[in-house]
């Protein structure tokens, strides 16, 4: 499972832009450091770190989104942190994988962005994502193929996303932002 300090260190080496980041990133290191053993599980009631990712195709030029069975909206690929996981990154990447069904991804060293919304997990208990989202390239040719964690999957274009896609979009405009370091994305 994801250490705190782990995640604590992969947030802290980020360099978010714009304020609002910046203020999120200092919530959820306040947030690890007042729950250093479990701010990374799910049982963590009053909330928890998760992973996600916007996988863009080779191009850059598409998104791949998963209609979410429980939101029931287009959403980028990610979630909880699981055991094998060593940090949020390797967490991003190995949802990205299951649930795009791609292999060979390439994710970059650091978060694009920090998103955090309510929602009602699996056991029943409402609480918050706190999630730190990747950037992701797939491979030239990917084919993405269907998870049972996916009612369906899709790749957009960047300037027409589907109307219930705001979190993409926001992520989309992140990964557009001037400063960003695509060239800075590394394979796994």
């Amino acid at each position: 499972m994801v250490a705190p300090a782990t995640a604590a260190a992969e947030l802290a080496a980020w360099q978010p832009v714009g304020e609002e980041q910046q203020a999120l990133q200092h919530a959820l290191l306040a947030f690890l450091a007042a729950r250093p053993d479990d701010a990374c599980s799910r049982s963590c009631e009053p909330g928890h770190l998760t992973a996600s990712a916007l996988v863009l195709d080779a191009d850059g030029e598409q998104t791949l989104l998963t209609l979410h069975p429980r939101v029931g909206r287009w959403l980028q690929l990610g979630g909880h942190c699981e055991d094998a996981d060593v940090s949020l990154r390797d967490a991003a990447l190995r949802e990205a994988t299951e649930e795009s069904g791609i292999d060979g991804l390439t994710i970059a060293p650091q978060p694009l962005h920090i998103g955090v919304h309510p929602i009602t997990c699996s056991s029943g208990v409402p609480t918050r994502h706190l999630d730190v989202r990747f950037l992701v390239h797939a491979p030239a040719g990917a084919v993405p193929r269907i998870s049972d964690e996916s009612l369906d999957l899709r790749w957009w274009p960047l300037d027409a996303l589907p109307e219930d896609s705001d979190t993409a979009a926001t992520m989309v405009r992140a990964a557009q932002a001037p400063g960003l370091q695509q060239s800075h994305v590394h394979a796994i």
